[in-house]
């Protein structure tokens, strides 16, 4: 592997920077516009050829910082000299995201323009990282910091936006899940085991002038011993990697344990780091071992006392998983070495008798006193829409419950009603609430349920429904509310039935 620079966080040259891409106009707009909607497409694909071809000769700024950056590919000298008139080739050597070899400026590393949506509004940051294996030409090194990829923007639509004082990002890689929560936090600490990593993550956050983080070097929460944080993010390092020799082992997705073990050991360690009323929020992998199902096992690793709300999203095999992140590390079945890091996969999960591997969201809270604890483990396969409004909204519903089912209710606007009915028939032979929004759940009912939540106006109050339904079906009204009361608390829950204004 040839060298390669370490990035340096200096404020000056940052700033010179930014000012230069904002000149430039280097934004994901802009550039999807410079050499199209599909060419942009292609590159998350590993694909620099549609751009290329769209750019053909082009010299002028844009086109220049997005062949250097975008694609980490060298340009002429000159040409940088242009686009950096602020910063300069010198000041990009300095900063460690380019060196010079003759006549041309070699990217060190990429810059990507990164969009998001929050309760504050939109925005966009520029995120430096290291060269992809496409820039390079090779697999990937092991002290690799990876840019903003699936994981961190799924993390990022996890976290609850409300306002808090004090956050830790654990594991922060490039700084992107720092920078987001810095948005609605008034101080925020993030750690690496990387130094690599911690340096993108403070050039990151000067190159997007944000100034609310400190950072620190070490491993989980060492470097924030005896503290606690209002909120906890953390994309760590989860994927089951076997403690063999010649495994490649990659710091930005590699916590250097046993199986599972850095997602028991986080859960364990987290709480003692939430203050009251404190979150943490998670990825994480969890194995189905020894007839032991994936999800119990996750929940014997957290104490009775916390809030849990833990979401399989989908569930692996062995050998699925093992293909999965060994592409992931750019070895391909074609090459060499697949076969045999395979092997040392799949022997991994035999000694511990592994039979899948789940994937999924962890929410804790340490919740207040005398609280009644929320436990929920579950599997959603469907897609889920604004995730961090939704968890956060099944946090309230289960605050407010525990002073009972509200007085008036009213159904969720995305709420709709699905009657299945056999031909010739009348009545129907499934009823289904269906969420439009949210977790997307669908959800049998019977009659009387179903009638319950027909009713539910925001003008009658649940006695007077459930009264009315007891005339309607002749049965006894406690008979009815001693069914229809856990279902109607679990509709609340999920957000399909909401309290009424006042």
């Amino acid at each position: 592997m040839p060298h390669r620079a370490q990035p340096f966080p200096d404020a000056p040259l940052a700033r010179a920077l930014a000012a230069d891409l904002d000149a430039a106009d280097f934004r994901s707009q802009p550039l999807r516009r410079l050499w199209g909607e599909e060419a942009d497409d292609a590159v998350g694909r590993g694909l620099r050829e549609p751009i290329l071809r769209a750019l053909g000769g082009r010299d002028d700024v844009l086109p220049t910082l997005g062949r250097l950056w975008v694609l980490g590919m060298p340009q002429p000298r000159d040409a940088v000299e242009r686009a950096l008139p602020q910063l300069g080739v010198e000041g990009a050597e300095a900063l460690g995201l380019a060196r010079v070899d003759g006549g041309d400026v070699h990217p060190e590393a990429l810059i990507r323009p990164q969009s998001f949506v929050d309760a504050d509004g939109v925005g966009e940051w520029w995120i430096a990282s290291d060269l992809d294996e496409i820039a390079l030409g090779a697999s990937l090194p092991a002290d690799h910091v990876l840019g903003v990829g699936g994981a961190s923007r799924t993390l990022a639509e996890l976290v609850i936006p409300v306002p808090i004082g004090r956050a830790l990002d654990l594991g922060t890689g490039c700084g992107i899940q720092a920078l987001l929560v810095s948005r609605h936090a008034a101080g925020v600490v993030a750690t690496d085991i990387s130094a690599r990593a911690l340096a993108y993550a403070e050039l990151n956050a000067l190159l997007n002038g944000v100034h609310n983080i400190e950072f620190r070097l070490g491993s989980l929460f060492e470097p924030v011993a005896g503290e606690s944080f209002d909120l906890i993010v953390s994309n760590p390092p989860f994927v089951i990697t076997p403690r063999a020799s010649g495994v490649p082992e990659y710091e930005y997705r590699d916590g250097g344990l046993v199986g599972d073990a850095l997602v028991e050991e986080f859960l364990r360690s987290a709480p003692a780091h939430l203050a009251p009323g404190g979150i943490a929020q998670l990825l994480g992998n969890w194995e189905s071992r020894g007839g032991a199902r994936g999800l119990d096992r996750v929940r014997s690793w957290i104490g009775d006392e916390l809030d849990a709300w833990v979401i399989q999203r989908e569930e692996l095999t062995p050998l699925g998983y093992a293909e999965l992140w060994i592409r992931d590390g750019g070895t391909l079945p074609r090459d060499a070495e697949f076969t045999r890091l395979l092997t040392a996969w799949l022997d991994d999960f035999a000694e511990r008798d592994v039979t899948a591997v789940g994937f999924g969201y962890i929410l804790l809270r340490r919740p207040p006193a005398n609280h009644h604890v929320l436990r929920r483990f579950e599997t959603v396969s469907q897609p889920v829409s604004n995730l961090g409004r939704a968890l956060g909204a099944g946090l309230a519903a289960h605050d407010a419950l525990a002073e009972g089912i509200p007085a008036r209710l009213t159904v969720a606007p995305d709420v709709t009603e699905a009657r299945h009915l056999m031909p010739g028939e009348d009545d129907p032979s499934a009823i289904e609430l269906r969420q439009g929004g949210g977790f997307g759940r669908t959800i049998g009912v019977d009659s009387a349920l179903a009638g319950f939540v027909g009713a539910c106006d925001g003008e009658l109050t649940v006695a007077q429904i459930a009264a009315a339904l007891a005339d309607l079906f002749d049965v006894p009204l406690a008979d009815l509310w001693a069914d229809l009361e856990p279902r109607i608390r679990q509709l609340v829950l999920d957000g399909v039935l909401l309290p009424a204004a006042e």
